[in-house]
């Protein structure tokens, strides 16, 4: 049963990506939170026939946390409905982070869960183009997949690359690497599509990072793929409408003297709001009503988002949670800290102008940091023959060369 648990997790990674493109309607929902819930089903029993569970680490622990002072936020809550709806979608985003602790044995099994991310990722960028391609997007200068928010597509992208970069340098097989290096354009293009400034600005910090992992490489590798990004550049100018690119060329305008399309007038509704319930938040849930805006508004914030509605108190227990996946990123070594090291970047720079907790991205991510930080304090020499870096590709020549 608890290699049906795992076979579900990696359909459950694959599903996240894309997951709002194939919607069902309530009560069922998307296909992530149906494999997420059949998962859970699974998980439960198999982890009780075995008759042992993985002692949780501080991330677990922490996210446990946070998931109860938000529970609590009921009880004080401006918005109790909404306090009872956030907390049975957090429950549903924040136990993957327990999932992939319980279920992610070895650092084969984090290489699997890595493949079929960056295996959703292409899916969404292909349903990306394919709105793009489609006769009903004639006219626009936004592209995204069907059911999906611009926004979020090309900040899901984003986050696929380093992801992409780590298993190019991974992978022995040639479907791996072309998995891997396939992906860097296709996403890219699908980042350019979505005309997101803030997804495009997580991209360009995801592919520095990419870039360092490339260098890494051996030089032939690097100077092919460097030699390809001139064909690449004028493909996407090419292809791609100009308007589309026009509207990602007014980041520096919106930077100089922009309100960052009505962000600035969000967030100082939302400090408002904190001002006026500092220390226990206004209930999880509730910062549309709390700050005073319409409906279909978000903070775009997550750090404003969390101490509105959960108080100081839910915003230290949030930084304790990034802090303890910047400490794993640092546990690690070579390229598997490099591509963590990015990706955590990628998502504080995306947290900024979003609303990132209240996806099951963010906790699949965090729940990968914290797994790889584990598996390099339990075994730091089968991480790095997983993820081999310059160090271990030269202790294997010298190896092999005076046998052969």
């Amino acid at each position: 049963m608890r290699r049906v648990a795992w076979m579900l997790l990696l359909l459950f990674a694959f599903a996240i990506p894309w997951q709002y493109s194939l919607e069902i309607g309530e009560p069922v929902g998307n296909i992530a939170r149906i494999v997420g819930l059949m998962l859970l089903l699974v998980a439960v029993p198999a982890i009780l026939q075995s008759g042992r569970m993985r002692t949780p680490g501080a991330l677990p622990w922490l996210v446990l946390a946070l998931y109860l002072w938000f529970c609590c936020s009921f009880f004080w809550s401006i918005e109790p409905q909404a306090t009872l709806a956030r907390m049975r979608g957090y429950f549903q985003e924040m136990m993957t982070v327990w999932l992939v602790w319980e279920l992610a044995e070895s650092p084969e099994d984090l290489r699997a869960l890595l493949r079929t991310y960056v295996a959703g990722s292409w899916l969404l960028a292909l349903l990306t183009v394919a709105n793009f391609a489609s006769p009903e997007a004639a006219g626009q200068i936004r592209f995204a997949a069907a059911g999906q928010d611009p926004n979020d597509v090309a900040r899901f992208l984003a986050l696929g690359f380093p992801m992409a970069a780590l298993l190019l340098e991974a992978e022995s097989s040639w479907a791996g690497r072309l998995l891997a290096f396939g992906y860097l354009p296709l996403g890219l293009a699908g980042v350019l599509l979505t005309a997101s400034r803030g997804g495009f600005v997580a991209a360009v910090v995801a592919l520095a990072g990419c870039g360092v992992l490339l260098l890494r490489r051996p030089a032939r590798a690097a100077v092919a793929g460097f030699m390809a990004l001139p064909i690449f550049a004028a493909g996407f100018w090419f292809v791609l409408p100009h308007e589309t690119l026009g509207r990602i060329a007014t980041i520096p305008e919106q930077l100089q003297g922009g309100d960052l399309n009505q962000r600035l007038n969000i967030w100082a509704a939302g400090w408002q709001a904190f001002v006026h319930a500092p220390f226990f938040g206004t209930g999880a849930g509730s910062f549309v009503s709390a700050a005073g805006l319409a409906p279909a508004d978000t903070a775009h914030n997550t750090a404003l988002t969390i101490v509105v509605e959960g108080g100081i108190v839910a915003l230290m227990l949030a930084a304790a949670i990034v802090a303890v996946c910047a400490r794993s990123v640092l546990q690690t070594e070579g390229p598997l800290r490099i591509a963590f090291g990015t990706a955590l970047l990628v998502w504080l720079v995306t947290s900024a102008v979003a609303t990132v907790e209240q996806n099951r991205t963010t906790w699949l991510l965090l729940g990968l940091i914290a797994v790889a930080g584990r598996l390099a304090a339990e075994d730091r020499d089968a991480l790095a023959r997983c993820f081999p870096g310059e160090t271990e590709r030269a202790a294997t020549a010298s190896v092999v060369e005076p046998i052969a």
